[in-house]
């Protein structure tokens, strides 16, 4: 089913001056967001109507489909305003991309009577999977599902053995709000407002046609190819979902810089009553987090060039290649704690106040951390592995 009429579709440039206008809503939310566990529904509605969601989303349901560099420009820009805002935005929209690699029936499912339905997720491999007659039940409680307030729909991740060689098969089940229940148990540190609570399914059905296979992710022969041609959905599942929870630490890191600045030009010792604009460690730790950032954006738009220019010639970049650029973006939670939690020292005492922006960026980049795609430790050994050749054990590349 192709329900789209001629949209209007904007440019990057204009998507980012989107996100860069909501700046002082997102910081003037954020105490809400935070003590909610949810983030609020007028920045729901606020994306909706910026056209966020639709940037990965097919043509041929009203989306964009531009490239995810725009996505991933625009959740640094909202991070910079709320982390906790920036992570929904990033994990829930790009579900959009990944319901266009499923059947096209799949897609019409969620879809075909309202293209802003929302989707949810919990990759943890949770499911029992009782194969039946055109498809599976499955039962479970899934961990982690960020923003699943706002959304009609549910990824839910479970281990299926392969019909042919038994080697179990990571599988994305598709569930309907009807099917699943949420418990409201997110109570964290950090991205409080992301309200990632658990997930439970009794005994569903999930028809075969709304499933998603991790090996046709890491392949590109995903069900939805021929529905959704274009290169973009070409690119490698692992490649495009993990820098969704990583780009967010970049822009919350970004916001903090620009509030540290800010406020340490006014701000003195309370035991010298000197001014901390001329401390050298302040002055060092500015340039050192400027030029990181830059980095680390600079990495990321040259490594989606790289897999664009494949994908746009019908191939896939080289393991040794995707590896490497899944292990930078596992690095970024881990750079950006480093950083915010140098900063968060040279703050002083004020910044230790409950709602002090440098005090919520330290809780919630590190509770970003504790993603598991933002772990390099794994990545790295099977690096180590793979270059002193041994083989590849991950397909989430």
């Amino acid at each position: 089913m192709n329900i789209a009429t001629t949209v209007a579709i904007p440019t990057r440039a204009e998507l980012v001056a989107r996100a860069a206008a909501m700046f002082e809503r997102l910081r003037a939310r954020a105490d809400a967001c935070e003590a909610g566990n949810k983030v609020p529904d007028e920045t729901i509605a606020d994306f909706q109507a910026a056209g966020f969601f639709k940037i990965l989303q097919p043509k041929r349901f009203g989306g964009y489909e531009m490239d995810v560099e725009a996505f991933y420009d625009v959740q640094m820009k909202v991070a910079e305003g709320c982390m906790s805002s920036a992570w929904v935005l990033g994990v829930v929209a790009v579900h959009n991309w990944q319901l266009a690699l499923f059947s096209p029936q799949a897609q019409d499912d969620v879809w075909a009577d309202d293209a802003t339905t929302l989707i949810s997720s919990s990759y943890m491999p949770k499911a029992q999977v009782t194969r039946v007659e055109g498809g599976y039940r499955i039962s479970g409680r899934w961990g982690f599902s960020s923003g699943v307030d706002h959304c009609q729909w549910a990824f839910l991740g479970g281990l299926v053995p392969d019909a042919e060689s038994g080697v179990p098969d990571f599988v994305t089940f598709l569930v309907p709000r009807q099917d699943f229940i949420v418990h409201r148990c997110w109570n964290t540190i950090g991205l409080g407002g992301t309200g990632s609570h658990d997930v439970e399914v009794k005994d569903a059905f999930v028809p075969a046609y709304r499933t998603h296979r991790s090996k046709d992710g890491f392949a590109a022969t995903n069900p939805g190819a021929e529905s959704n041609p274009g290169p973009l959905y070409k690119l490698p599942f692992g490649q495009v979902f993990v820098r969704a929870v990583s780009s967010s630490s970049i822009g919350a890191l970004q916001g903090a810089l620009d509030y540290f600045i800010a406020n340490g030009a006014k701000r003195k010792s309370n035991n010298t009553g000197a001014s901390s604009t001329g401390d050298p460690d302040v002055q060092v730790l500015i340039a050192e987090v400027a030029a990181a950032i830059d980095e680390m954006k600079c990495v990321l738009f040259r490594n989606f060039a790289v897999l664009n220019e494949a994908a746009r010639a019908g191939q896939q970049a080289d393991i040794e290649t995707r590896l490497r650029f899944r292990f930078q973006s596992a690095q970024i939670a881990g750079r950006c704690g480093e950083l915010i939690t140098r900063m968060y020292h040279l703050g002083g005492a004020d910044g230790i106040s409950r709602g002090n922006v440098i005090a919520r960026t330290f809780c919630d980049i590190h509770t970003g951390r504790t993603h598991v795609a933002n772990n390099p430790n794994a990545v790295g050994r099977n690096i180590g592995n793979f270059t002193l050749g041994g083989e590849n054990t991950d397909n989430f590349i």
